[in-house]
């Protein structure tokens, strides 16, 4: 009579796992992963004034580079009138010349500028690579109504003409042989002409320029574009 087989023979095959056992091991289930979040960018356009002579153009590049779906408009500033584009909301933010009064503004300031002397291409005064005050002594000097440096330039006379309009107009009668322009070097370079010269004066008055924007202002282009100005990167937190 054949044995009963009481429990698994050699070289037979392993019970199989209770459903219970295989169920334990078994990885647990993985949650679904969030959504991402959504960064709800303004459609712009970004509006930034320029006050005369100051160039964005380096941090606009930048913008196009970084925001290429937002527009950026630029929009030239008066010197008398920069302050107002602000508060008026005509701009969003904007480079200006410094001082500028700081109510209800944000202001960082940004470099300084240093001032040139403009005169005519055959002046006595292009014979130097740099001029002091005392240089000046006898020229007359001329003052644009939208001037932005206003010196104290001891012996020296006012034209006995009425003060040109702006700082272009003052350049051409200093074209003439007449007298003299002083002005921030980007001025000099922005209304430069064939029959004028410029020499770096070199203790006068530095302009200041800066960036400036509402303090009321809550907008992420214009976050954005201030740290462009300031040098932060896309990856850069605050």
């Amino acid at each position: 009579m054949a044995k009963a087989s009481g429990g698994s023979q050699r070289g037979g095959r392993r019970p199989a796992r209770t459903s219970a056992g295989t169920a334990a091991r078994k990885s647990p289930a993985k949650k679904p992963m969030a959504a991402p979040e959504t960064v709800s960018v303004p459609a712009g356009p970004l509006r930034v004034g320029a006050a005369p002579g100051a160039t964005p153009g380096t941090w606009i590049d930048r913008w196009r580079e970084r925001m290429p779906g937002t527009p950026l408009q630029l929009v030239p500033l008066t010197l008398s009138g920069q302050r107002d584009a602000l508060l008026s909301e005509t701009v969003d933010v904007a480079l200006v010349r410094m001082p500028i009064e700081s109510d209800g503004l944000h202001i960082i300031p940004l470099y300084a500028e240093m001032p040139v002397v403009v005169c005519a291409s055959d002046s006595h005064l292009t014979a130097a690579d740099e001029l002091r005050l005392a240089d000046l002594a006898g020229e007359v000097v001329i003052v644009s109504r939208d001037a932005i440096l206003t010196p104290d330039v001891p012996d020296t006379a006012t034209g006995a003409f009425a003060p040109p309009e702006t700082t272009e107009d003052a350049i051409a009668l200093v074209a003439t042989g007449i007298g003299i322009v002083i002005v921030p070097m980007s001025l000099a370079r922005l209304h430069h002409r064939r029959d004028t010269a410029w020499r770096p004066l070199a203790d006068g008055s530095l302009t200041p320029v800066g960036i400036a924007w509402r303090k009321d202002a809550d907008s992420a282009l214009v976050d954005t574009f201030v740290g462009i100005v300031r040098g932060r990167t896309a990856n850069t937190s605050r």
